[in-house]
């Protein structure tokens, strides 16, 4: 019997495949398919691998949602440091001899002490930190005392400011001029020497010192923070905002006390103690973990937009320099001006040397007739060691 051919079997050919289906490949099999199908898959999978790898990196690294809650610790994450050394005893040579931080029967009473019987009827002290660079006779904290006693409605106010001193020469040479002192010793750490600005021992110390103004606050104090570079020459009060929870001077004050573009300058502050205020400290010292290397104003002008800032309901007001001006931006009104800081100035003898001028220029405004002080013709002669950084 006669094998049937194609033709006679009706089968298509491959030409006529291609002219059915308009191409001018054949149709694929199922088994070619497949293996594309799996080749799709395999590019796909090698994509989106390192994809996962990279969002699981990102996620692990970011800070953990905020949970409001006055109950409970809002910043779990974070882990206060040992207390501070709070008591010196003087031996016979005069040399502290402070009772150990981590002494557990240590319940800061000297503080709390200290901090009642410096304080103004509401519970406010002015506070400021020295070492024994500063501490020498004719140095920055003379130069800061003494702008009290020649302030306008200031030579009050130097009754309620506590010095706390970072080493033992400072606490010594603040108990011969000053009723107020407090040992804030480190242990192993050496905070006698001048710690020029950004250096590993200048970051240290101003981060122990962020954190003991937390401890002021949870012991209910509100405070002036004032840097001892910074000259007084009246009440910084009536220029305080009475609804803002934390209160900050300026590098730079761009017209508004509310706007987040305002440079703030930590060496002057005034902070209202609150749950806010306080939990505020506690993530502002928290963050230096995530910023190492940069100092506690650096951090905080980076904070300052943080979400979690808003979340807690802090209120920050930002004080314009006409009030509390410095080398970086001076105020321009001596009529006006409540204190003057030594920024933009590094270095002890540049310092110095520009304290000495300010002190100089408001002598001579203070001894000028009341109709030259209404003209306000005067300026300020420094910088002459200026350096902004």
């Amino acid at each position: 019997m006669a094998r049937p051919s194609r033709q006679t079997l009706g089968l298509p050919s491959a030409t006529s495949l291609r002219r059915l289906h308009g191409h001018s490949q054949l149709a694929p099999s199922p088994v070619s398919a497949f293996r594309k199908s799996g080749a799709v898959l395999l590019l796909a999978a090698a994509v989106a691998l390192p994809c996962v790898v990279l969002y699981r990196a990102v996620v692990s690294n970011a800070p953990p949602p905020v949970q409001i809650d006055w109950d409970r610790r809002l910043w779990r994450e974070w882990d206060p440091p040992s207390p501070p050394v709070l008591v010196p005893e003087p031996e016979e040579d005069g040399v502290l001899n402070p009772i150990s931080a981590d002494d557990p029967d240590c319940d800061y009473p000297q503080l709390g002490q200290l901090l009642q019987e410096a304080s103004m009827d509401n519970k406010t002290v002015i506070l400021t930190t020295l070492n024994a660079a500063w501490a020498t006779p004719g140095s920055v904290i003379d130069l800061f005392i003494d702008s009290f006693r020649r302030g306008i409605g200031t030579s009050s106010l130097v009754k309620h400011l506590v010095i706390i001193s970072f080493d033992g020469k400072a606490y010594k040479r603040c108990a011969e001029i000053h009723p107020y002192c407090f040992a804030l010793v480190t242990d192993n750490v050496d905070f006698s020497q001048e710690k020029r600005f950004l250096t590993a021992g200048y970051l240290e110390m101003m981060w122990r010192r962020l954190d003991f103004l937390r401890l002021v606050l949870e012991k209910g104090y509100n405070f002036i923070f004032s840097d001892a570079d910074i000259i007084w020459f009246r009440s910084p009060f009536p220029h305080f905002y009475p609804d803002g929870d934390f209160q900050i001077a300026c590098d730079h004050y761009v017209g508004n006390a509310t706007d987040l573009r305002n440079i703030a300058n930590g060496g002057f502050n005034y902070v209202k103690s609150n749950n806010q205020s306080t939990e505020f400290y506690k993530f502002w010292y928290s963050s230096r973990l995530r910023y190492p290397g940069y100092h506690d104003q650096d951090v905080f002008n980076f904070i300052k937009h943080a979400p979690y800032v808003t979340d807690i309901g802090l209120t920050i007001k930002f004080l314009s320099t006409t009030y509390f001006g410095g080398i970086c931006e001076p105020s321009g009104d001596f009529n006006e001006v409540c204190t003057m800081h030594a920024n933009c100035c590094v270095g002890l003898q540049s310092k110095l040397h520009d304290l000495r001028i300010i002190m100089e220029d408001w002598r001579d405004y203070m001894s000028m007739p009341p109709s030259l002080k209404e003209f306000g013709a005067f300026s300020w002669r420094v910088p002459q060691n200026f350096f902004h950084y």
